[in-house]
């Protein structure tokens, strides 16, 4: 009995070897996404009073983990059952993200610029508002619920390359799936209270020596950084979404084989994003033409 008792542990010790290995592979893999993932979700959960960070960025990362907890067992079932299911989900989410990154770009470009007492209406209106704080969590989930899909495929993808067991296969992508949900809102926490703990070191220095230069240092950065942020953001949501219609669809991947990787997936997210803008403008033209009741 304590050999058989040895023996389980011996196999549990191997098991876990084989996690950690692969999860190793994994994560060295989905870097890129992940350091994508951490400039939308920074961008997205920024914008909010002092007091609402921290819930709302909990909110967000509650959806996230629920995110994981759908997209794990239908992208298992999908591999299993029919593997290019797989490759139609990961392009229809690249339309989403291009959709998102082009629309950021073409507001900043063309909005009109608004004035003081615009401005002052807007943030009573939006930024104060309960409404508003809702959309912008609900807006977050949702390009975390396609960035997540992302992660868990590549993570997926690698360790069925290296023909581990089933459950090797399931412990690795679960775990990279969690490391990327703590890592990723773990550090855009850090980035949001990065002027709260300015102040608290120029409180407790009195505002004199080191301290009191780095506090004021982390209260002017956090919106150089924000807006920084915001840019790598927009930027991040089209390279992934041209990524994935480069990796996805052979004809583009095929396409244009002599330019760097990184413009020719900014090229196709951008055409992308704006084929997406203009079927949702049309449509939305379209659906305002109906006949009202």
């Amino acid at each position: 009995m304590a050999s058989g008792f040895f023996a389980i542990l011996d196999d549990i010790a191997a098991l876990m070897d084989d996690v950690a290995v692969t999860s190793k592979l994994a994560t060295q893999k989905t870097a890129g996404i992940l350091g994508d993932d951490l400039a939308v979700n920074a961008e997205k959960a920024t914008g909010f009073l002092s007091s609402r960070e921290i819930p709302v960025l909990w909110a967000i990362t509650k959806g996230s983990f629920i995110n994981k907890l759908i997209i794990l067992p239908i992208a298992f079932l999908l591999n299993w059952l029919y593997k290019p299911a797989i490759e139609v989900i990961l392009i229809l989410g690249g339309l989403y993200l291009a959709f998102e990154g082009v629309e950021k770009i073409i507001e900043f470009l063309f909005h009109r610029p608004k004035k003081g007492y615009e401005v002052v209406e807007e943030i009573t209106v939006e930024e104060d508002s309960e409404e508003s704080e809702k959309s912008k969590i609900k807006s977050a989930i949702t390009t975390d619920f396609i960035l997540s899909i992302e992660i868990v495929i590549i993570a997926l993808g690698t360790v069925i390359q290296e023909n581990h067991p089933l459950l090797t296969q399931i412990l690795t992508v679960t775990f990279v799936s969690f490391i990327a949900t703590v890592g990723v809102y773990g550090i855009v926490a850090l980035i949001v209270r990065m002027d709260d703990a300015g102040f608290k070191l120029i409180k407790k220095s009195n505002d004199k020596g080191f301290f009191g230069k780095l506090g004021h240092f982390l209260v002017k950065a956090l919106p150089i950084i924000i807006k920084l942020l915001g840019v790598v953001g927009t930027i991040a949501l089209v390279l992934v979404s041209g990524g994935i219609f480069a990796h996805n669809i052979h004809y583009l991947h095929e396409l244009f084989p002599t330019w760097p990787s990184i413009l020719k997936e900014f090229t196709l997210g951008l055409v992308g994003g704006l084929a997406a803008v203009a079927l949702f403008t049309i449509g939305k033209k379209i659906y305002s033409l109906r006949p009202r009741k």
